[in-house]
This record gives structure tokens, C-alpha cells and sequence, in this order.
């Protein structure tokens, strides 16, 4: 259990503060716990960490008011729920639990990431939330069961999503051109699954959307031109301040 004692007991060992409320951070992870409970004095937490527990149910939060950051990782959590208090959290992680629906976050105005991977979102509907989250700007919704092209409908509403996975999703495969589509469809994203999203590969994807694969290798060529050309450019840069240095030393 999540006594008083057990939590003044870990604070001891982690060398943190003995009075509960001058806490900023606190590390309970891979205890054991089956329930959240008994927080209410740490009213300064702005981080807990509360991965690898046996934790089924987000409960008992709501003298954490100042918390950025909750990591629930590997648990047993099967709902979001008992989120309304923590209106400053900028991070959450709730991966490797049984989430079946993503909801009840649209009351976290400041959220910016979310890292759900690892659960048991299936449909559209099951991330049908993610509308009413515009702050979200990091989504991890990788090794899921979302297996419906229609996820980018809902995933294109959401107007600062610079950062998406979704890795080990059924869904990559039935997306045509999965790559350049969420390029094109997606305007704000810099990073997709394992790979940054380049101006060059945001210009190539977005003259495929237009002309097909003849515009898109015509703009890969303007950008490696321009890219060739930067090279060479700064070679003769090198070149010239090399000739001005020889200059200088037969001079003198």
C-alpha cells in the first residue's frame, strides 16, 4: 500500500525532502503499488513517476495542482479518468496499459504530449477525443490495433501536431503512399514515426500531391540542385579565403 510512511520511507532512501509539500519530483516507480493514494500533502510535485506499478485506476490526484508531467507507464489502467485537477500538465505517458478510448483530456489546456502507445485503441471513434485537444503537439499512438485510414480525418483537426508515431498500426498498410499522405494531409508535422520530415520532403510530397510522381522528381532535382550548388558555393567560399591567406603571406 501506498502508506504515508512508505512515501516518507522512499524519500528518505531517494535523499528528496522529508516534508512532504518541498517535493518538486517524486519517483515511485516499480513498487508494487495496486493504488494511488495518500498524496494529497505533495502539493509542490510538478513530476511523478509512477511507471511499472499494478496501478487499474488514476485516482486520488487532485491536491497535485502545480504537476507537469504524470508517467503512468505499464500498469493496469484501463480509463482515463481524474484528470480535471492538474490543469498545468504539459506530459502525459500512459503507455503499456488497456486504454480502449481516448477521452476525458480536453480539460488539459497545456497538454502538449501524449504518449499512448501500447494499448488497445482500435477505431476512429476510439480517437475521436483527440479533436477537442489542440494543444497536443507530440503523439505517440504506436502498437496499437487502429487499422482505419479515416484516423488521419480526426489527426488533421489537430493544429499543432508536429510530432506523430504510429508505428505497429495496421493502419500504415492500407494508407497509400502512407509517407507523403500524412505529409500532405498534416501541414504542421516535423517528425513522423522514426524520421524527421525535411522542407525537402514536405516540398517533394506536396508536388506529388499535385503532379504525381513526374512533379514530385522534378522538385527532388530543384532541391538537389540548390543542394548541389550551396556545396560548391561554400567550397569557393574556402577556396577564395585560402588564395586571400597565400596572398597575404607572399606580401609579407
Amino acid at each position: 500500500r501506498m502508506t504515508k510512511k512508505i512515501l516518507r520511507d522512499i524519500c528518505k532512501e531517494q535523499k528528496l525532502y522529508w516534508t512532504p509539500y518541498l517535493n518538486d519530483t517524486l519517483y515511485l516507480h516499480y513498487k508494487g503499488f495496486d493504488r494511488l493514494e495518500n498524496l494529497e500533502e505533495y502539493t509542490g510535485l510538478k513530476c511523478l513517476w509512477l511507471e511499472g506499478n499494478c496501478l487499474s485506476k488514476i485516482e486520488n490526484l487532485e491536491a497535485l495542482t502545480e504537476l507537469r508531467c504524470l508517467y503512468l507507464q505499464i500498469n493496469l489502467i484501463s480509463k482515463i479518468e481524474n484528470l480535471e485537477p492538474l490543469k498545468k500538465l504539459d506530459s502525459l505517458n500512459i503507455s503499456n496499459n488497456y486504454v480502449k478510448t481516448i477521452e476525458k483530456l480536453s480539460c488539459l489546456k497545456v497538454l502538449q504530449t501524449l504518449q499512448i502507445a501500447h494499448n488497445k485503441l482500435q477505431t476512429v471513434e476510439d480517437i475521436q477525443h483527440l479533436q477537442e485537444c489542440p494543444s497536443i503537439s507530440v503523439l505517440d499512438l504506436s502498437h496499437n490495433n487502429l487499422s482505419d485510414p479515416n484516423i488521419i480525418t480526426v489527426l488533421e483537426t489537430m493544429p499543432n501536431l508536429h510530432v506523430l508515431n504510429l508505428m505497429g498500426n495496421e493502419v500504415i498498410r492500407k494508407i497509400a503512399n502512407y509517407r507523403k499522405t500524412l505529409i500532405v494531409r498534416l501541414k504542421q508535422l516535423t517528425y513522423l514515426d522514426d524520421r524527421p520530415v525535411f522542407p525537402k520532403d514536405r516540398a517533394c510530397a506536396e508536388a506529388w500531391a499535385v503532379g504525381g510522381s513526374e512533379a514530385e522528381k522534378a522538385e527532388r532535382e530543384k532541391w538537389e540542385t540548390k543542394e548541389r550548388k550551396k556545396i560548391q558555393d561554400s567550397i569557393n567560399a574556402l577556396a577564395a579565403i585560402r588564395r586571400k591567406a597565400e596572398e597575404n603571406k607572399r606580401q609579407k
